[in-house]
């Protein structure tokens, strides 16, 4: 698994959650888009983490190239971005997962479990009803 997150607090958070699970193997932590699309086709992670405010190019724009270059990385955005048209390019990329910040303690490891199992996951709560179902 791969990890971008431009916040050190939430970055440290995700690796010590991820750290946890036998089954996940963090191989990296990145802060900034460039980095992730470099990264990934670098690593070839099975799964990223991926952040939409990142700098220098963001989460969305990212998760376009990373599927191109590594199209069997299941991609997963953890942010605090709620907003339904936001929500809905992101599952547009080809994303498995959209786990808000704020619900990441109750949702991140349910969303990891679900994408592992080549399912989708969206964060409880989320207005799902007009989102694309790839």
């Amino acid at each position: 698994m791969l990890i971008a997150e431009d916040n050190p607090q939430f970055l440290e958070y995700l690796s010590h959650t991820v750290g946890q699970q036998s089954n996940l193997v963090m191989v990296g932590a990145v802060k900034d888009g460039l980095s992730a699309i470099r990264s990934s086709e670098c690593l070839q992670p099975d799964l990223v983490l991926l952040d939409i405010g990142l700098p220098g190019l963001n989460g969305i724009d990212a998760a376009r190239q990373i599927r191109q270059l590594a199209p069997e990385t299941k991609i997963v955005f953890v942010t605090q971005e709620s907003s339904c048209d936001v929500i809905e390019e992101a599952l547009k990329t080809g994303a498995s997962g959209y786990v808000l910040k704020t619900r990441a303690q109750q949702d991140l490891l349910a969303a990891l479990a679900n994408v592992c199992r080549g399912e989708r996951f969206v964060s409880h709560g989320l207005s799902t009803s007009d989102l694309v179902s790839d």
